[in-house]
């Protein structure tokens, strides 16, 4: 069995009053309607308290009639009260008879408590307390009730010219009262009543026209940035059913704007893949040319439009060691080979060379011609980038010594290594190096070029790390070019 939507019993506790819309619907048509109720109701309120009490003085009034015509027809004033008597389940629980001046004459049961010159003002307070009002005859009457509401007095003075006697009358109100907390509580039930009512009409109406239709927009808009994250266009349930009003039209617009937010995000995420693949083939390019290190620094470096403020990438290394290697007669290599086959032979060689230094965590600075050039301890500090780099060049030994340069040629090296100070960098503004500069790097340059074929020449300073982990001989002292007489050591001859 189906059953409308508003039946169901989820409705309302997925829809109904759990949107915010729904809450403040209900908030605002609610308290309207008590609001509207409560103003109607305080006046007539009023009015009917003052009919009760006026049904309390009537009673009074036919009660002691005697006592008025008593004193119309000029009583004595010790003989007026003498004929009441008072029942204990009358609504007249007191009478008073004041003088001329207010002043208290005789009095029976729980007589009113008028102050002797409330009978020659007007009385100031409220209208609940204390209300005066002519009566016919074109006298006054003075009525007090008291904050309780227990107790209603009215005085009436006589109606007769040349007597100026005032009768006071104390009535019990509590059924009164009683009776408007009752009037006032089934009133109040009825409001609410009315109220929750019309609000629940309300909103059921306001559901289907509105509610139903914004939760169905708003979900479809929950969905729109994953949809759009997958490439896909989802079936949108606002655009299942679209209203003939100004929702329908809302609806629509969502739904040309969704296609063609669709079609622009996607151009765009096309244009960033593009742009991220070329980002990252010249970072590729970048981090082939410079240290991973320095090449995202310079990447940051170059992002500061203000060209002031760009700082130059150095460095200073209290300590690396640099190893030099070139191939021994490539001049004369080059002169009796192709160009191409030139190329690839040290293209070959040189890509060995690389595989070896990353396999130690060397950096290779540059290719000078036939000649190569990697630093330990740059631009990374490492604790022991001489024993690395002596690694290194054995496996380039190891290498050399197996590699086939064509026309029955061995490739034969030279290697010269030092340690010391360096400062690193990058130099250029268009085609960047990142290159070393110091006495150490001309040291070991000088260790290659005065070093012995395929044999590896170490420095002094290099050979103070290493002596307690490979066997060196003693060269001497060299006399090396703007420095001096230095004194050299090579590695063991290797097995």
């Amino acid at each position: 069995m189906s059953y409308p939507f508003w039946f169901k019993p989820t409705f309302f506790r997925t829809q109904l009053f759990q949107s915010r819309l729904s809450r403040q619907i209900t908030a605002w048509v609610f308290f309207s309607i008590v609001t509207i109720e409560g103003v109607l109701f305080v006046p007539s309120y009023g009015r009917r308290q003052v009919e009760e009490l006026r049904r309390l003085e009537a009673v009074s009034q036919e009660v002691l009639t005697s006592v008025k015509v008593d004193i119309m027809n000029d009583v004595p004033q010790q003989d007026i009260l003498s004929r009441v008597r008072l029942r204990e389940d009358s609504v007249i629980k007191g009478v008073a008879l004041h003088g001329p001046n207010g002043e208290l004459l005789d009095s029976i049961g729980d007589p009113p408590d008028f102050a002797p010159g409330v009978f020659t003002q007007l009385p100031a307070e409220s209208f609940w307390q204390r209300v005066t009002i002519a009566n016919p005859a074109g006298m006054s009457a003075v009525r007090t009730r008291n904050r309780a509401g227990t107790h209603y007095d009215v005085a009436w003075p006589s109606a007769k010219p040349n007597t100026q006697y005032m009768l006071a009358i104390r009535h019990d109100a509590t059924a009164v009262q009683r009776g408007m907390q009752r009037y006032a509580i089934g009133v109040a039930f009825l409001v609410i009543i009315i109220s929750a009512f019309v609000t629940l009409v309300t909103l059921l109406v306001l559901q289907r026209i509105v509610i139903r239709p914004l939760l169905l927009l708003r979900d479809d808009l929950s969905v729109v940035g994953e949809a759009i994250a997958q490439s896909k266009k989802p079936d949108f349930a606002s655009l299942q059913q679209i209203a003939g009003n100004e929702l329908g039209e809302v609806a629509s617009a969502f739904g040309d704007m969704y296609d063609r937010i669709y079609q622009e995000i996607r151009d765009r995420l096309e244009a960033e893949a593009d742009l991220r693949l070329e980002q990252q083939k010249a970072d590729r390019l970048l981090r082939n040319i410079l240290p991973e290190a320095i090449a995202n620094q310079l990447k940051d470096n170059l992002s500061n439009r203000n060209l002031k403020n760009r700082e130059a990438i150095a460095t200073r290394f209290e300590t690396a060691t640099i190893l030099f290697a070139d191939i021994v007669k490539f001049t004369e290599l080059a002169a009796n080979t192709s160009p191409t086959a030139l190329v690839c032979q040290l293209n070959d060689i040189f890509s060995a060379f690389d595989a070896i230094a990353e396999q130690h965590g060397l950096e290779k600075i540059k290719t000078i011609g036939d000649a190569y050039m990697v630093v330990g301890g740059v631009p990374s500090p490492q604790a022991n980038h001489a024993e690395a780099v002596m690694a290194m060049a054995i496996e380039m030994m190891e290498f050399a010594s197996q590699y086939e340069m064509g026309n029955d040629r061995q490739l034969c090296l030279r290697i010269g290594i030092n340690t010391g100070p360096v400062v690193a960098g990058v130099i250029g503004t268009k085609k960047f190096s990142y290159d070393l500069w110091g006495d150490a790097v001309n040291i070991a340059s000088r260790m290659e070029s005065h070093g012995i074929v395929n044999r590896i020449q170490v420095s002094e300073d290099t050979y103070q790390r290493l002596k307690e982990i490979y066997t060196f001989e003693d060269r001497g002292y060299l006399q090396i070019k703007g420095r001096g007489e230095m004194r050299a050591f090579l590695l063991g001859e290797l097995q």
